[in-house]
């Protein structure tokens, strides 16, 4: 079925997609005022776009009419935060962080989480989270209702019992149980059933071909 974006109104078409550009990587982002009040979120418009330097965006959508979320004022305060990855252990603790509490009030007292302080950036990064990138800000683009935060990364912390091989910067991504957004409001989706499919060279797939037609 064809659905027209130019004919149809946005929350429509925002259904759309949400529905069916899945999985989506979670991103748990901490960020603080300049005073030091630490705020977190999730954000599920996220991924990474550059490797050198490495950038990851999210999108900010606005809290109300004319007013910018916490997480983006922030940002757009100190020009630094921290983007902390959601496994399956602490994905009910994230869910209590997107809550919409008043001013004031610990998303990350009241999900029972800790913070343990960044590297380089003087934003703290969640202690429970498996990875946390620490990140500078790299460029604000203007999209519509959302703000896209681009954040070079500038040092990233990964869980000990994670690592196959530090000095080889082998990740044991399955033992991370990452988790990753899918449809509606409450779906998420398990990182644990994969399928290995290997890259193809154009020599490998010339003779996959002669090997069919022979």
């Amino acid at each position: 079925m064809l659905f027209d974006f130019a004919r149809i109104p946005h929350e429509q078409a925002y259904k759309l997609v949400v529905a069916s550009v899945v999985p989506r990587p979670v991103a748990w982002v901490v960020s603080q005022d300049r005073a030091g009040n630490v705020n977190a979120a999730p954000y599920s418009f996220f991924n990474a776009f550059s490797d050198n330097p490495v950038v990851v965006g999210i999108g900010c959508g606005p809290r109300a009419p004319g007013a910018v979320k916490d997480t983006l004022a922030n940002i757009e305060a100190t020009g630094q935060f921290v983007v902390n990855l959601v496994s399956a252990a602490n994905a009910e603790q994230m869910n209590i962080t997107a809550i919409d509490f008043p001013p004031g009030v610990s998303e990350i007292t009241e999900a029972g989480l800790t913070t343990t302080p960044s590297a380089v950036v003087k934003v703290p990064r969640i202690t429970e989270s498996p990875v946390a990138l620490e990140c500078e800000i790299f460029q604000f683009v203007p999209a519509g209702r959302h703000t896209i935060v681009m954040g070079r990364v500038v040092a990233l912390h990964v869980r000990d019992d994670c690592m196959l091989d530090p000095a080889k910067f082998y990740v044991d991504t399955p033992k991370l149980e990452l988790v990753g957004r899918m449809h509606g409001r409450g779906w998420y989706a398990r990182t644990t059933d994969r399928i290995e499919i290997p890259r193809i060279s154009v020599a490998e797939w010339e003779a996959r071909k002669k090997g069919a037609a022979d």
